[in-house]
């Protein structure tokens, strides 16, 4: 007769037990493995700590000693199981398994500040004692919150999110690096500095990256503010008002902004250049702002969700179309002002291919999406990149606190637009 523990899953017991073990085994096994670098898990902790630099060692250390204990907690959920026994063997789990994959991108400086090694170590020399403990740290996790009946979709919603975060931690790392060059062979910096954040806006630099944010922040916040207008302008119109060529006129400019708009920057570049506007922060505001009513559809079907009764009610009351719009539509539709504000901003915030040909060779007056661009250039991508790595990081401070700030309204915001 199979025992039952309500909150338990017994079912998957044996085999979280099998993974513990084999994540026990592991440690015993060759942790680095080539030619005459041969290191035992178990034996590559003392070395590193004893010789070792930084908090890798002690990473090593700890999956280590959770593989051990995952063993010990799997025999006496054999022999005993509970529920507080299966919750700390999940807890368990996910240190080991967060363990061995902090070590896939560590494991290289850690082994090479030890000198414990004849030559540099690369990921092929990685022993099958690591690639099993990886590998049955993950299963034994999985298994192991199927017995406590815990989700183990959690487990990929954690490895998603350490995919999409990952690119930006290592940009921040990079920004942080106190070694120059583009290409390192590790991922954990040797030295940390803050120095590249002050090159930056030294006076003395040759990149004028506080006069690039600020151009940027200007042309971004004054499209904002002219886009937003007459985007509202123009959605509040179609939305409310009937005229006669009303719909072919709203086909017309949907197809028409279906098309890229790099197909016509040739053509707009020799407009602004006739016009004496090339290579002036001027063109990119009128150019912005002179194409935002094409992104009329989202911010009317929005307004096409407030009931038209309440305008008419407003009307009977003895007001005109603007103390309408601006007493009663504006109040209710402070979600979807919020998305066009943002997307009006970042669409401006982030624009490179415009500029670059709006502004050519006139350094004084890129973008950061320009001159970030120009810091990667090959013949000074070496001297430059950590530099990049500290603007890329200052030119996303803004969208993201921005975002952070908005974010409630900026859901609400797209939420209302499917509805309607």
């Amino acid at each position: 007769m199979k025992k039952t523990i309500i909150g338990l899953n017994l079912k998957y017991l044996l085999g979280g037990l099998v993974a513990s073990v084999l994540c026990g085994i592991s440690v015993f096994l060759p942790y680095v493995a080539n030619g005459n670098d041969t290191v035992i898990g178990v034996l590559a902790v003392v070395k590193t700590l004893s010789s070792g630099k930084g908090v890798m060692p002690i990473v090593l250390l700890i999956g280590i000693a959770a593989s051990l204990l995952m063993v010990v907690a799997g025999i006496i959920m054999a022999v005993k199981p509970n529920i507080p026994l299966a919750r700390i063997w999940v807890v368990i789990g996910i240190v080991q398994a967060a363990s061995y994959f902090l070590l896939l991108f560590g494991s290289k400086s850690m082994l090479d500040s030890s000198g414990i090694l004849s030559k540099s170590f690369m990921v092929k020399n990685f022993g099958v004692g690591y690639w099993l403990a990886l590998a049955a740290s993950f299963v034994a996790l999985f298994l192991v919150m199927k017995v406590a009946k815990i989700n183990p979709g959690y487990i990929v919603l954690v490895i998603l999110s350490i995919i999409w975060l990952f690119p930006i931690l290592w940009i921040v790392l990079t920004s942080l690096r106190a070694e120059q060059g583009y290409y390192v062979g590790y991922f954990l910096p040797k030295g940390f500095t803050l120095g590249n954040y002050q090159k930056l806006f030294s006076a003395d630099s040759s990149v004028p990256f506080g006069r690039w944010w600020l151009n940027t922040l200007l042309v971004a916040v004054c499209t904002c503010i002219l886009s937003t207008l007459i985007i509202l302008a123009t959605a509040y119109t179609l939305s409310r008002t009937r005229f006669r060529s009303r719909k072919a006129f709203m086909q017309a400019v949907l197809i028409i902004g279906m098309f890229p708009g790099f197909m016509a920057m040739v053509a707009v570049y020799n407009i602004l250049k006739g016009l004496g506007l090339a290579q002036t922060l001027v063109a990119l505001i009128v150019v912005a702002a002179a194409g935002a009513a094409m992104g009329y559809y989202i911010c009317k079907g929005f307004f096409d969700t407030i009931p038209k009764s309440l305008d008419e009610a407003a009307i009977i009351d003895g007001a005109n179309r603007w103390q309408i719009f601006t007493k009663i539509i504006v109040p209710l539709s402070k979600p979807i002002i919020i998305y066009t504000i943002m997307t009006s901003f970042l669409g401006a915030w982030s624009d490179y291919i415009f500029p670059s040909m709006v502004m050519g060779d006139n350094k004084t007056w890129y973008t950061v999406a320009l001159g970030l661009y120009w810091m990667t250039d090959f013949r000074r991508i070496d001297a430059y990149y950590t530099q990049f790595a500290a603007g890329a990081v200052l030119v996303a401070i803004p969208i993201v606190a921005l975002f952070i700030w908005l974010q409630k309204y900026y859901v609400e915001g797209l939420s209302g637009a499917v509805k309607g």
